[in-house]
């Protein structure tokens, strides 16, 4: 379905912020910019004829694929993401408190790694831990999706709240002419339809339109991802995913029973933070200089799992954290009475995540000797830079937490009582249980 002229409308209910005229903030997402360079091969097409009417959108013929998926693509998928997760953890992280969606970040790139070739599709194979095949890949990122919708079905008991959503969508200059294999892999595994937007006379608005459906889809948390300026008369298409989480405590922390707290931060200094305390059962587990603790969520899916390393030693436990660790520590949780100390926190952090990504291994996607021709045919594209930016907040009642990440691309368990005391720094991952996802992952060092 090549784009060479407007086509008619569809999916607008879903895109009240494009109907807006191109007016919000933005909230969490994660996208691709797509802009040009000039030189190189003759462009595809020629941007800039007309303004589509706000609202149109685009899509491939394909249907989404709802066919089942074999579990063992969807387990490796999962065990390659947290070993993405953790390699980017201890790239990007230093001693500041530091909250990110590796989830969000991987299907930013698993959908641009569906337009790349050759060199640089190896390179992001190797750096974002792609070790299915394509064919395989994108088929298990899209039974995932739907695994993970599937969570927000289920009926909410006694108040508690639950909240889970990822979604994608395309945004693209409406006269420029984008492959239709790469437009059909989007949507037949991502759900992701595309949205025509003029990007060359109105940059300002299309940036505020974007914006504007991130807010909608992820709780208005995160409200500047494209700054002013970075879409512009180059842009060509930009691709988006929103994540948003809200989910209450399964066992919630009474608030009497919060107190201010002594926490040791890594440079052995203390401050003083409001505590949460509780003494219930819960999964522990506990080995050689660390100590675990999961703490469900409402429903039981999805769950917080707290991994608290002995005093002094939290970078040298981060630096061997791998996938297989994390999954002996979730087989070791057993249900016990565990006396639980935990800080509340809120906090913001925003991450470039081009450096740790060069850092992996993936440098040719950032620069000319990019190859993402399965975008547009062309060699003409290359990632000008990843930005992620994400949101969490852990009180009494539980946990809301957002992400938004942005690529840019120019063209060339009556048992033994347990303490779980967590007064210095500890790591927290947010993980769908029934498919291992992890969510989210983060280090919390001064709350």
């Amino acid at each position: 379905m090549p784009l060479s002229a407007p086509l008619s409308p569809a999916w607008t209910s879903l895109q009240p912020a494009v109907k807006r005229a191109f007016a919000a903030p933005i909230a969490a997402a994660l996208l691709t910019t797509l802009s040009g360079c000039g030189g190189g091969t003759p462009d595809p097409g020629t941007p800039g004829a007309g303004t589509p009417p706000p609202g149109q959108i685009a899509r491939s013929d394909k249907p989404r694929l709802t066919a089942a998926v074999p579990g063992e693509d969807i387990q490796q998928l999962t065990n390659d993401d947290a070993a993405f997760a953790f390699d980017l953890l201890r790239q990007a992280s230093n001693g500041d408190n530091f909250f990110m969606s590796p989830h969000s970040i991987s299907i930013a790139l698993g959908m641009t790694y569906g337009g790349a070739r050759e060199e640089t599709a190896a390179q992001m194979k190797t750096a974002l831990h792609f070790d299915l095949a394509p064919e395989r890949l994108h088929p298990a990122f899209g039974a995932l999706d739907l695994a993970l919708a599937a969570r927000n079905g289920k009926p909410v008991q006694n108040g508690h709240a639950f909240e889970l959503h990822v979604t994608n969508s395309l945004w693209g200059q409406h006269d420029y002419v984008f492959l239709s294999p790469y437009l059909d892999l989007l949507a037949e595994n991502y759900g992701a339809g595309l949205s025509l937007m003029d990007f060359v006379t109105n940059a300002e608005g299309s940036r505020r339109a974007i914006n504007g459906w991130v807010s909608d889809n992820t709780g208005t948390r995160i409200p500047e991802l494209i700054p002013m300026g970075l879409i512009d008369t180059q842009t060509v298409l930009v691709l988006t995913n929103a994540i948003y989480f809200a989910a209450s405590w399964k066992d919630k922390f009474e608030p009497a029973n919060t107190s201010d707290a002594s926490f040791t931060k890594l440079d052995g200094s203390q401050v003083t933070a409001p505590t949460m305390h509780q003494a219930k059962e819960h999964r522990y587990a506990e080995g050689d200089g660390w100590q675990a603790m999961e703490l469900a969520y409402t429903g039981d899916d999805v769950s917080m799992v707290v991994l608290l390393p002995a005093a002094g030693t939290f970078e040298s436990y981060r630096s061997k954290l791998d996938a297989p660790h994390l999954a002996s520590v979730v087989a070791g949780l057993k249900t016990r009475l565990v006396e639980v100390s935990l800080p509340k926190f809120r906090f913001t952090t925003q991450l470039k995540v081009k450096p740790a990504l060069q850092a992996l291994g993936m440098t040719d996607a950032f620069t000319s000797n990019a190859d993402f021709s399965g975008m547009d045919g062309t060699r003409t594209l290359f990632i000008q830079d990843v930005i992620h930016e994400a949101f969490v907040s852990i009180d009494e009642k539980g946990t809301e937490a957002a992400a938004a990440t942005a690529v840019l691309v120019g063209r060339t368990s009556a048992p033994e009582r347990a303490v779980f005391n967590a007064d210095r720094p500890f790591l927290i991952l947010v993980r769908d249980n029934p498919t291992g996802a992890v969510l989210f992952v983060g280090q919390v060092t001064s709350p």
